[in-house]
């Protein structure tokens, strides 16, 4: 079932595409979204399943979250550290299979020409499924050591999936993240943190403001100060930006003089951005109480480095006339949104995404360009049989 090996360049291959898209249809017919554990398990297990019984298959869990690592022989691969605990392999294909929530039609795929519309479909249970073909297609014959990794948290930060693994010795030379690109390349995206700005002031009759310190107005300067340095651009720009999530007070009586107040922000920033790439927490927290002026709190929380790969890296380049043979240019992106390659980023290693095409991600009309999955299978083998084994 599935897709069949591919050809070598310049040859028609026959694809049993219609087999492929009745597996990819029952793998997005699983609503596993956060809330829903079981169904999270469920994905795992019918992608693992997918690939079959001839790989070795580690499990792993944190905080309720599965995920899995396939590769092939009884070992993670053939370079370990002095201390044995950590195994390097010379790539990694990463997938997750958690999906946002979305209405209950959305779990039942349906075609229409080139697309086939369901949650996940574009994000990312297609890539993912061609990711487990090419796998079992190759892993066995290769000169080299590859594996799999399936994981089911990246829609919710990533943290107890690609990061735990990582922190369990899994590691890779060069990373494809399947994520959804139309078969270019992303080797850049944003860091992202967020940050809390809380004023006090002294309450009051509204009628009497002058006898009162209202603290939303103190919030609501700082807001202004802090956009004045990150305008919000009028198209699309490579550089910081900043949103107002929420402004708020406990305040609910309109005759009354604010007493406290905070705004919520999300701020995404690329990796040029020397101002906050690479800086601890207590520097970015000193960076924007400094442009919010005294008498105002600054609270930094869930902060995640940007992700770079190199672009002139030579397996980049092998990746790149693998699907130039496709017809596809594999031009660079840069991606706004943060992904699991920042993990990677932080232990030094390059990580890019690389998958199918298609649109409407995280939407209502949510699909899959079934035209981008066939060439998306033939650019992963032709990489795979392109590349050359480590030195050594």
């Amino acid at each position: 079932m599935g897709l069949a090996p591919a050809e070598p360049a310049g040859q028609d291959g026959a694809v049993d595409l219609d087999s492929f898209l009745a597996e990819a249809i029952e793998l997005l017919a699983i609503p596993s979204t956060a809330d829903r554990p079981d169904q999270l398990w469920r994905a795992l297990d019918f992608v693992v399943d997918y690939v079959g019984p001839d790989f070795t298959v580690e499990r792993f869990e944190s905080n309720g979250k599965p995920s899995a690592l396939l590769y092939a022989g009884g070992n993670r691969g053939a370079r370990s550290d002095p201390t044995g605990t950590e195994r390097r392999f010379r790539v990694i294909l990463n997938a997750h299979l958690d999906v946002v929530p979305g209405r209950p039609e959305q779990f039942r795929p349906r075609r229409d020409g080139d697309r086939l519309y369901a949650r996940g479909a574009h994000d990312m249970k297609v890539s993912a499924l061609v990711e487990a073909r090419t796998f079992r297609d190759l892993a066995s014959d290769l000169p080299y050591p590859i594996a799999l990794q399936l994981v089911t948290d990246e829609e919710v930060g990533g943290r107890d999936g690609t990061r735990h693994q990582i922190e369990r010795g899994v590691v890779g030379e060069f990373v494809i993240i399947g994520e959804q690109t139309g078969l270019s390349i992303v080797a850049d995206s944003k860091g992202l943190f967020q940050v809390a700005l809380r004023a006090t002031g002294v309450g009051g009759h509204s009628a009497y403001p002058w006898l009162g310190d209202n603290a939303l107005l103190r919030v609501m300067a700082a807001v202004d100060r802090v956009m004045a340095e990150y305008p919000v651009p009028a198209a699309e720009e490579w550089r910081t930006t900043v949103n107002v999530a929420r402004i708020d007070t406990s305040n609910r009586a309109f005759n009354q003089i604010p007493a406290e107040a905070e705004a919520l922000l999300d701020v995404r920033y690329p990796p040029e951005d020397t101002d906050l790439n690479g800086r601890t927490v207590n520097e970015i927290t000193a960076h924007f109480a400094g442009l919010c002026g005294p008498d105002i709190t600054v609270s930094i929380g869930h902060l995640e480095p940007p992700h770079r790969a190199d672009h002139e890296r030579d397996d980049i380049k092998v990746l790149q006339r693998a699907t130039l043979r496709q017809g596809y240019a594999a031009a660079f992106l840069r991606k706004h949104g943060a992904g699991d390659g920042r993990f990677y980023y932080q232990r030094g290693i390059d990580a890019i995404a690389f998958g199918i095409g298609g649109g409407g991600q995280h939407g209502p009309d949510e699909y899959v360009d079934v035209a981008t999955i066939v060439p998306y299978y033939r650019a992963l083998t032709g990489f795979l049989t392109d590349l050359s084994p480590p030195p050594g």
